[in-house]
């Protein structure tokens, strides 16, 4: 199994990163969100989230939740205005540790 933490970026112009290892402690780091945007973990703006959502719906074509585009769209635009709760059901959703 995957396991996945996430953390504060340690590039200043993102706002955090997810470090993914797999089981023979391969590892891969993505760096997400914009430094300095807001969110909708941040501004709880409905409407905001529904067109970034539009505009960035293309991203999950890749179909790897390990890239940026899955990362945002889940946790910084996920279901809930926190992002604890976002990465909790991250992890559920893909089956992560």
């Amino acid at each position: 199994m995957v396991k996945m933490v996430v953390k504060k970026s340690d590039k200043p112009e993102k706002k955090l990163m997810a470090i993914f290892t797999d089981d023979k402690g391969k590892k891969k780091t993505t760096h997400f969100g914009s430094a300095g945007m807001d969110d909708y973990t941040l501004t709880k703006n409905k409407e905001q989230r529904k067109r970034y959502r539009e505009r960035h719906k293309k991203d999950l074509k890749t179909g790897d939740y390990r890239r940026a585009g899955y990362l945002s769209w889940f946790i910084l635009w996920g279901q809930s205005t926190s992002r604890r709760e976002n990465i909790a059901a991250y992890k559920k959703r893909f089956n992560l540790k």
